[in-house]
């Protein structure tokens, strides 16, 4: 059944950032999707492997506040087994709010695998705290399958040529997700993205610059870049935080024919 999302009482209004916003409706066969990353001052999402030290505490914060909407929170496999992942809201006030408007304490937590090679021992297969479903492609070996099924944890068979959008249907459809946060990788955001599948953009940029040739951007792909498939972006905010020198942008998505996604 698809859970009612529901604005907080006058009393938390003074709370901060996107705990404040709100969102449409999920269009059909799919959730509202949502891609949060941060990024240096030269558009990179790493250093020395993770996104630790890009980001200040504020960055977290507002992370936390962007999960107190979401139904589910989506990782790739790479960024689950380099950086761990939960869909823990960070603080009480996150998860109270969330209860207020009709939400399980925590998100559900989603990974999608090609392999299934993944840290079956990391806190996203053992925690109590929360629920969590694999999404894995019909291509993994079967010693893999049954590994990540030994958690205990919910596996579902996805094709290995269509992966997001069976995705996507699956966790509309069949577990009621109608806000849907992405929190990377980068491939993964890129998947998304060539699906025409991302309705808004959160970035914050960190004063930093990281340099280097290889470092990972927020969005890649496999395929060549091409003006016909350039997604244009819409600013609805750009907050700057004059203690830590970053700033918050919030974009809507537009497809590669200039609707919007949504």
């Amino acid at each position: 059944m698809a859970l009612k999302h529901r604005a907080y009482p006058s009393c938390m209004a003074t709370l901060p950032g996107y705990a404040q916003l709100t969102f449409p409706d999920a269009p059909e066969g799919r959730p509202y999707v949502l891609v949060n990353m941060v990024m240096s001052g030269d558009g990179k999402i790493v250093i020395e492997g993770t996104e630790q030290g890009l980001g200040s505490s504020s960055d977290q914060a507002l992370m936390g506040q962007l999960r107190s909407h979401a139904d589910a929170v989506l990782n790739g496999a790479e960024t689950l087994r380099k950086s761990g992942s939960s869909p823990l809201p960070a603080s009480e006030e996150m998860r109270a709010l969330r209860e207020y408007r009709g939400l399980p304490r925590a998100p559900l937590g989603v990974v999608l695998s090609r392999s299934g090679d993944l840290p079956l021992d990391g806190e996203f297969f053992t925690s109590p705290a929360f629920e969590s479903v694999v999404f894995l492609a019909d291509s993994a070996h079967d010693d893999r399958r049954r590994a990540v099924e030994a958690t205990g944890r919910r596996v579902v068979s996805v094709p290995v040529g269509d992966s997001v959008r069976a995705m996507l249907r699956a966790l509309r459809v069949d577990f009621g997700v109608r806000v849907l946060l992405c929190e990377g990788g980068a491939a993964l955001n890129g998947a998304l993205f060539d699906a025409d599948a991302v309705d808004e953009y959160f970035v914050t940029v960190g004063a930093r610059i990281v340099g280097g040739d290889v470092a990972l951007t927020p969005v890649r792909g496999d395929r060549a870049p091409s003006s016909a498939l350039v997604r244009p972006l819409t600013l609805v905010s750009a907050v700057t935080n004059p203690e830590t020198s970053e700033v918050y942008l919030r974009y809507r998505v537009g497809t590669t024919q200039g609707r919007t996604s949504s």
